[in-house]
């Protein structure tokens, strides 16, 4: 599903997403698209679990601009563990996790225990390049 920069936005602050967007700058050897796992919320981020098996730290200073002036979304990255800037010109989600609920936030954390955490260093670069 396309999806636009304000859909993106406040589904990420209630949900952990999958995209899948097109690269700004292509990578010599790697797809000229990649698929991320995502969050912006802070239920998850700023939750024990999150400062640790995501590493997730607050921003420290505001961003060097704005980023709805170049159509793009700031948001943590649960593989590379840092922000990233998306790009909403190109961007499918293709699957919505909600983490509002207890149940929901259960679910995601048993899904990351069960399939993400034990991913390794090639798996999460294949899954990225799918």
């Amino acid at each position: 599903m396309k999806a636009t920069r304000p859909f993106l936005e406040s589904t990420l602050k209630t949900s952990v997403v999958e995209l899948r967007f097109q690269r700004r700058n292509p990578k010599p050897g790697w797809k000229g698209y990649r698929r991320m796992l995502c969050t912006n919320a802070i239920n998850i981020l700023s939750s024990a679990p999150g400062r640790i098996a995501l590493h997730f730290r607050p921003p420290t200073q505001p961003p060097p601009f704005l980023p709805s002036s170049h159509n793009l979304v700031t948001t943590w990255d649960l593989f590379w563990q840092e922000y990233r800037n998306i790009s909403c010109d190109a961007v499918d989600v293709i699957t919505i996790m909600p983490v509002t609920t207890k149940e929901d936030i259960d679910k995601f954390w048993n899904y990351f225990n069960l399939y993400l955490e034990s991913m390794s260093s090639g798996q999460k670069i294949t899954f990225m390049n799918t």
